[in-house]
């Protein structure tokens, strides 16, 4: 987990210094940390970008501690990881053990809180392994609905899709792989209509 260490510390940073108590927490990977409007589309839900780059499910496990269990009322939370964790060629299953190991996690620190998981997305430079992504999304997706808690999915995935059945490329950076500001702006949607405004206090 060495190699996470200076994006750790800025996730840590971050939230030190938001201005304010952060009542969402949006945690997980370069998808989350790589979202530079996320203060100001969802300014009114006092948000906390608490994402670090290249993460997976595991270290999000060994890191909340450190990043954001100090956060002490949130009152959502947000998580989008396991699109690296396949991409570093873990199988769907795994994923989900490692998503189970996780909602322990979260549930020792914020047991009550609405949990919203993103769904993995589809991206043009992750192609080859888009049928591991659609098992994942499911297997999470179901896992979810079994669950008695207060924990919900948000399917990204569904607008993110051509009717070619491919990735809509023109919602990425030419990594192919991170959001533009297309992409952000599908998911500010989505998320919106799916979970912040039916919550706004």
């Amino acid at each position: 987990m060495d190699w996470y260490e200076e994006d750790v510390k800025a996730a840590v940073a971050e939230r030190q210094s938001c201005p304010y108590e952060p009542k969402t927490i949006f945690y997980g990977s370069s998808s989350i940390r790589l979202w530079s409007k996320l203060y100001e589309d969802f300014e009114e839900f006092k948000p906390v970008n608490l994402g670090f780059g290249g993460s997976t499910l595991a270290a999000c496990i060994w890191f909340f501690d450190r990043i954001v269990s100090p956060v002490r009322h949130p009152k959502t939370f947000l998580l989008y990881a396991g699109d690296n964790d396949l991409g570093d060629g873990r199988h769907p299953e795994e994923v989900l053990i490692f998503f189970r190991e996780f909602m322990i996690k979260l549930r020792e620190h914020y047991p009550q809180i609405p949990f919203y998981y993103i769904s993995i997305k589809p991206s043009v430079s992750r192609i080859e392994i888009i049928d591991s992504i659609k098992q994942t999304n499911s297997l999470i997706e179901e896992e979810i609905h079994r669950r008695t808690g207060n924990d919900y999915f948000i399917n990204i995935y569904d607008k993110m899709i051509g009717n070619n059945g491919k990735p809509i490329a023109t919602l990425f950076q030419d990594d192919g792989l991170h959001l533009n500001r297309d992409g952000y702006m599908v998911w500010r949607e989505i998320i919106l209509n799916e979970c912040l405004l039916e919550r706004k206090q």
